[in-house]
């Protein structure tokens, strides 16, 4: 089995230092094996990603944001880059980076992350993604989709493993988006290119908000609890190799009187050997 944790850090704001050791203390009773992180800071010589990584015993890849402008005057900081980020057990022997469109006066710098991890018997291709947030940027967020799964149809060849590709895609499960990003819901943003969302296998009575409003920093926004984090993986290859066995909600509580960030985490955990075919 190979887990699988997306999870948006929301960077610096709120009281970070301590949400850094909520962070810590959540991912390790995870014991993932791959994390994809979105709103990861970096400053004055440390990266967070780069901290949970020793801590956790994982390698790290990490991207910047190549605008990082507008986040750094919302904390009135101008030293403090944001950026994904891919923890994974195994070692990450390729990595590519991709900014994604957006209007210039409204740019702030999204990215997807890849990184081909050298997973057991298998490479497996990793994309961590983060899409615009304005609620009225649909359209933004298709092409958004478009561009990241150009990405994915571009580095996900030469492994039997179906890529894996997370994030906060901001939207809400039956939006253009993501139904663009999937491909099986409406016509496919890449040619010939599935990308099935884990929460398809979830219980039906699961939580499943990730833009939770029981968390007390989304609660001001008076925003409705929705789903808006992700993992997608395309089709199982040979034997089932990739077939999500089991997804839920992670990391939606307090970790010793400390909510580790605005956003709640999703957990898939990936068949990474033979398994029972379907008829």
């Amino acid at each position: 089995m190979m887990r699988i944790v997306t999870w948006n850090l929301w960077w610096r704001f709120g009281p970070w230092q301590a949400r850094q050791k909520a962070i810590l203390t959540a991912l390790r009773e995870l014991r993932p094996d791959v994390v994809g992180l979105q709103e990861v800071w970096a400053a004055d010589g440390e990266n967070l990603a780069e901290w949970l990584a020793g801590e956790l015993g994982l390698h790290c890849a990490w991207a910047a944001s190549h605008a990082p402008e507008r986040w750094r005057r919302r904390i009135d900081d101008p030293t403090v880059d944001i950026g994904n980020a891919v923890l994974s057990r195994w070692p990450v022997v390729d990595q590519d980076v991709l900014p994604l469109p957006a209007p210039a006066d409204t740019d702030d710098g999204r990215l997807a992350l890849y990184a081909r991890l050298a997973g057991p018997g298998h490479d497996v291709p990793f994309f961590t993604a983060h899409f615009a947030s304005a609620p009225d940027a649909s359209a933004v967020r298709c092409g958004q989709a478009t561009a990241l799964a150009g990405f994915v149809a571009r580095h996900r060849g030469g492994t039997p493993f179906p890529p894996v590709v997370t994030g906060d895609l901001n939207a809400w499960p039956d939006s253009d988006e993501v139904r663009l990003l999937g491909g099986y819901k409406t016509a496919p943003a890449a040619p010939g290119q599935v990308l099935l969302d884990a929460w398809e296998y979830a219980d039906p009575a699961a939580p499943s908000a990730t833009w939770d409003a029981a968390n007390p920093y989304v609660a001001p926004t008076h925003e409705p609890s929705v789903r808006i984090d992700y993992i997608h993986v395309g089709p199982p290859g040979p034997d089932g190799l990739g077939h999500v066995r089991s997804v839920h909600r992670a990391c939606a509580g307090p970790v010793d009187g400390v909510w580790p960030s605005d956003h709640a985490a999703v957990v898939a955990d990936l068949a990474d050997g033979p398994g029972p075919a379907r008829a």
